[in-house]
């Protein structure tokens, strides 16, 4: 495992809710990133979010290490769980709720 898949492997299993995303929580820079964070923080859920527009060698180790293409990317407890579309798909779906409330991460 190179240092980049090292150091993503360890932001991943180390938060709870992470977004690789281009730019960050507070200022996202693409509408599919922003519309991550919205329902994340529609939710309530804490998350990091880590911007992939900081390094090439990173946007692409994320790339790599989830072997899924494009950004944003949302791990909870350390499972992969898709882009925005996916993302938002499950908010509406109420699939996301559950998720997280299996998971301990948010209330009823």
């Amino acid at each position: 495992m190179s240092d980049i898949q090292a150091a993503i492997d360890a932001e991943v299993k180390s938060n709870d809710v992470l977004l690789f995303m281009k730019g960050t929580p507070k200022m996202p820079q693409c509408g599919f990133s922003g519309q991550c964070v919205q329902i994340l923080n529609h939710l309530g859920v804490p998350f990091k979010g880590v911007n992939i527009l900081e390094s090439d060698e990173l946007r692409q180790g994320v790339k790599d290490y989830s072997n899924w293409p494009t950004f944003p990317q949302l791990y909870v407890k350390g499972e992969f769980i898709g882009g925005a579309d996916i993302t938002r798909e499950m908010f509406q779906a109420g699939e996301l709720q559950a998720l997280l409330k299996d998971k301990g991460l948010v209330a009823a």
